[in-house]
């Protein structure tokens, strides 16, 4: 049987003195560790990783643009301005371009009234100057039978002056009538002679009329409007000898 060597107390006061000095010196020897539970913040995440901030989407804004600098100067209450008055400016340019629609038709319009009265005028005279012009005749020798009876009216019956009273009196209805309608007669004696309105039948030398003036109506001319139905046949002075 073997026995385990024996020690010596001092022995072992040495060595706990030497284990003890190289616990010390590992001690001084160690690196500390710290551990930390927060994230980065994200600033430090992106400078610290170039990759990850070339990976996200970059989006410039125009210093420019008026909601830009809405957004940037005043927020959200000066970008609805803004929005607000792009929208007045929109519906100004649509009222103006009503108004303006709305006077182009009444111009129109007006133009089409105008037009058609113009028409309406031109197609009343002409069928009245159609059915004056075949009275025309009628009244001429309605005017001729009462010139004629009143160079003898002296000599005749007073039945007979009653009845070319009344003649009298429907050759004038019949003149009102075709006045009513727009049909005048034309001016003939004492006035100058327009080969316009006026036919010279005879020419007649006089020292009492000027040269080229109306002495005598044998036919009387009428017209409606400016259209002349019939020109007047008169008789014209002529110079004396000429």
């Amino acid at each position: 049987m073997k026995r385990s060597p024996r020690f010596d107390f001092p022995e072992k006061e040495r060595i706990a003195k030497v284990m003890a000095s190289d616990r010390k010196s590992q001690a001084g020897n160690r690196i500390p560790i710290h551990f930390e539970d927060e994230a980065e913040p994200e600033e430090e995440q992106f400078a610290g990783n170039p990759a990850r901030a070339e990976d996200d989407e970059v989006i410039e804004l125009d210093p420019q643009d008026p909601a830009t600098r809405a957004d940037s100067e005043g927020g959200p209450a000066v970008a609805e301005l803004v929005a607000t008055r792009a929208e007045l400016k929109r519906l100004e340019n649509a009222l103006a371009e009503a108004q303006e629609a709305v006077l182009r038709r009444q111009a129109d319009f007006e133009n089409y009234r105008k037009r058609v009265e113009r028409e309406r005028g031109e197609t009343h005279n002409r069928i009245v100057g159609d059915v004056a012009k075949k009275l025309l005749p009628v009244v001429d020798n309605l005017s001729r039978a009462l010139d004629a009876e009143k160079s003898i009216e002296t000599s005749e019956s007073a039945e007979f002056r009653h009845f070319l009273h009344g003649v009298e009196l429907i050759n004038k209805q019949l003149a009102e009538v075709l006045e009513s309608f727009g049909v005048q007669p034309i001016a003939a004696v004492g006035e100058p002679f327009d080969p316009h309105i006026h036919e010279a039948v005879v020419t007649e030398p006089s020292d009492e009329h000027e040269p080229d003036t109306v002495i005598e109506e044998l036919a009387r001319g009428y017209r409606i409007g400016d259209r002349l139905l019939r020109p007047a046949l008169v008789k014209v002075a002529a110079h004396k000898g000429g």
